[in-house]
C-alpha cells in the first residue's frame, strides 16, 4: 500500500504505488501537506478528484508499460518473440523454423509400361483433403532422375512395378526475385515467401543448402555466394550473406558491406530459390499421400503413390519456451560436440528433433537414439540431414551413428463407476483425454518410470468419477498386475513408453465405464 509520512526532516514517499487504487491513495494522501483548504477531495462530484482519478488512471496504464519494458530486457522473463531473437542474437543463437515431415514414398507404376520418366526435383504429391483438414502437398528434394521403367520388376503382390523415392512436406520455390542491388552496404531483401525451411547454417548447410542465391549481371550468372551465420569472419571480397527471420517468420537476405563480406554489383538482380513449409500439419500415417499433384511425365504412364512409412519429423517454429530451455546448454558447448551433453543439445537444437539419447558405444563411437518430433522413427531424410549438421561440429575422429529410439508398448485398463447424473459417452472420452496426457509423447522421457498411481490421480480428478479399478497395466515385459514391480513399469535408457492404440484402446488406455447414464 501506498503511504506518505514525515520522518521530521523531510517527507518519505512509498514509490513501490503501481496500480491505479495505490496510485490514487497516494495523491490523496499528499493533499493535506500541499493543499490543506481542499478538504473535499473524495467527494464523486468534486472536479478535482475526477482528475485525481484520470492521473491514477493515466500512471497504471505507463506502469503497465514500464513493467512490460522491463520483463523484455531479460531473455528469462521476455514474452515478446522479437524480444527473443534479439537476446539470442547476442550469443549466435537463431531461432529455428519449422521443419518438414520427410517420408518414404513408393511409385506404382502399370507393369506394362516400358518408358523412360524423368522424376524432377520438386514434383508434388499429396494427401487427401477432408472437411476439418486441408491437403498437405509434399515433394520428391533431390537432384532430376531418371527411371527406366523396363528395367523395374513386377512386384507378385501388387502386380505393378515399384519404385521408392524420399519426399519431404513444403513447396520449391524456384528463382524468387528478391531485387536488385543498388551498389551499398548492408543491403536486405526479403523473400516473397514467409515459411522459409532452414534447418542449418555453416559449413554443414553447404552438403544440402535449404537456401541458394545467385547475382546476374547482364549475361553473367555468380552462384559463389555462400550462408553462413555472421559476417564478422568474412573478407572483404568473400561472396556471404546471412538471413534474419523476423517474429512473423518473414526471412531477409542480408549482404556485406565491403569490409566483412562482398558487395553485390549495383544493377545486378538478386534471385533465391529456396524451399516454404513445415509443421506438425505435415505428420501423416501410412497410406496417406496417395495424390499426384504435379509431376506431369508419372501422371502420363498412369502411376499412382503412397507411402508405405509413415510422415514424421514436422514441427513448427520453435517456441519462446524451448530457446530459453535450449539456448543456453547450445552456447555451453560452443557449437562443437564433445561430452554426450553437447550432443544432446546440439540435436535437440535441430527442428525435426523430438528427443534424442547419446550413448558412447565406443571408444570413438557416439550412438544417437533420435525420435522425430511427434513421435516415430527416424526417416532417412532426417538421418542424412543429421549427419550433414554434426559434419562441422564433432572430433575429426569421432564417428556418429544414429539409431531409432525402442518404442515399449504399455497397455492400461480401467473400470470406471460413475455418479448417475453424468453422462458415460461424455466422461469416457474426459478420461480417455486425461489419462492418455500421461503417455504422450511431449510429455515422457527416456527411461521415465510410468507409475500405476498416476492414473489412478489422473481419472479420479475427473468430476463424476465415484471410483476406479485398474485391471490390466503392463508392457511386452510385463504380464499383468502381478508381474509389475511396485506398480510401476521401468524402461531402459534408450526407451520410451508407447501407447498402445486401436478401437479400443484410446491414447493407450481402454476405459469400461459403469453408472451414469
Amino acid at each position: 500500500m501506498a503511504s506518505s509520512n514525515d520522518n521530521g526532516y523531510s517527507q518519505v514517499l512509498d514509490y513501490m504505488a503501481r496500480d491505479y487504487d495505490s496510485i490514487l491513495r497516494a495523491m490523496r494522501e499528499e493533499i493535506p501537506n500541499k493543499l490543506p483548504e481542499w478538504t473535499d477531495y473524495e467527494s464523486e462530484s468534486d472536479f478535482g478528484n475526477g482528475l485525481l482519478q484520470l492521473f491514477a488512471h493515466m500512471a497504471d496504464i505507463l506502469s503497465y508499460y514500464q513493467d512490460r519494458v522491463a520483463n523484455e530486457s531479460f531473455l528469462a522473463t521476455a514474452r515478446e518473440r522479437r524480444s527473443i531473437i534479439n537476446h539470442l542474437q547476442l550469443i549466435g543463437y537463431q531461432l529455428a523454423t519449422a521443419a518438414p515431415a520427410a517420408t518414404e514414398l513408393v511409385l506404382n507404376i502399370p507393369a506394362a509400361c516400358t518408358d523412360t520418366v524423368t522424376l524432377y526435383q520438386g514434383d508434388a504429391f499429396a494427401t487427401e483433403s477432408s472437411k476439418n483438414r486441408p491437403s498437405v502437398r509434399f515433394e520428391y528434394i533431390g537432384e532430376d532422375i531418371s527411371i527406366d521403367c523396363s528395367t523395374l520388376a513386377v512386384d507378385a503382390t501388387t502386380g505393378l512395378k515399384l519404385y521408392r523415392f524420399p519426399a519431404e512436406e513444403g513447396r520449391y520455390i524456384n528463382d524468387d526475385i528478391l531485387g536488385v542491388s543498388d551498389g551499398s552496404a548492408n543491403q536486405r531483401f526479403s523473400l516473397s515467401y514467409p515459411g522459409l525451411i532452414l534447418r542449418s547454417i555453416g559449413a554443414s548447410a553447404q552438403v544440402n543448402p535449404d537456401i541458394q542465391i545467385e547475382v546476374e549481371l547482364g549475361s553473367i550468372i555468380d552462384t559463389d555466394w555462400t550462408l553462413q551465420e555472421a559476417l564478422a569472419f568474412s573478407r572483404a571480397e568473400q561472396k556471404d550473406y546471412t538471413i534474419e527471420i523476423d517474429e512473423n517468420d518473414q526471412a531477409y537476405i542480408v549482404l556485406g558491406d565491403g569490409e566483412f563480406g562482398a558487395i553485390p554489383p549495383s544493377g545486378a538482380e538478386i534471385r533465391a530459390t529456396y524451399r516454404i513449409g513445415g509443421g506438425t500439419q505435415g505428420n501423416f500415417p501410412i497410406k496417406s499421400i496417395n495424390t499426384v499433384v504435379d509431376a506431369p511425365e508419372l501422371a502420363l504412364i498412369g502411376a499412382t503413390v503412397n507411402n508405405e512409412i509413415a510422415a514424421t519429423g514436422g514441427s513448427d517454429r520453435e517456441s519462446i519456451e524451448h530457446a530459453v530451455a535450449h539456448a543456453p546448454g547450445v552456447f555451453r558447448s560452443l557449437k562443437r560436440s564433445v561430452t554426450k551433453d553437447d550432443y544432446e543439445a546440439l540435436a535437440l537444437n535441430f527442428q525435426g528433433v523430438g528427443k534424442v539419447r547419446a550413448k558412447a558405444t565406443n571408444w570413438n563411437t557416439i550412438t544417437l537414439y533420435v525420435a522425430p518430433q511427434g513421435g516415430g522413427y527416424l526417416s532417412d531424410v532426417l538421418k542424412a540431414n543429421l549427419r550433414a549438421y554434426f559434419e562441422d561440429k564433432r572430433p575429426l575422429s569421432t564417428i556418429i551413428e544414429f539409431d531409432d529410439v525402442s518404442y515399449v508398448t504399455v497397455y492400461v485398463t480401467a473400470n470406471v463407476e460413475l455418479q448417475g447424473y453424468y453422462s458415460q459417452v461424455e466422461k469416457k472420452e474426459e478420461i480417455e483425454q486425461v489419462a492418455g496426457e500421461l503417455l504422450a509423447f511431449d510429455n515422457l522421457d527416456f527411461a521415465q518410470p510410468i507409475y500405476l498411481s498416476k492414473f489412478y490421480e489422473a481419472i479420479e480428478s475427473v468430476e463424476g468419477v465415484e471410483f476406479v479399478t485398474i485391471t490390466e497395466f503392463r508392457n511386452d515385459q510385463h504380464n499383468g498386475l502381478t508381474d509389475t514391480p511396485l506398480g510401476k513399469l521401468e524402461l531402459a535408457s534408450h526407451e520410451l513408453a508407447s501407447p498402445y492404440e486401436n478401437n479400443i484402446y484410446i491414447s493407450g488406455i481402454q476405459v469400461i465405464v459403469k453408472g451414469g447414464y
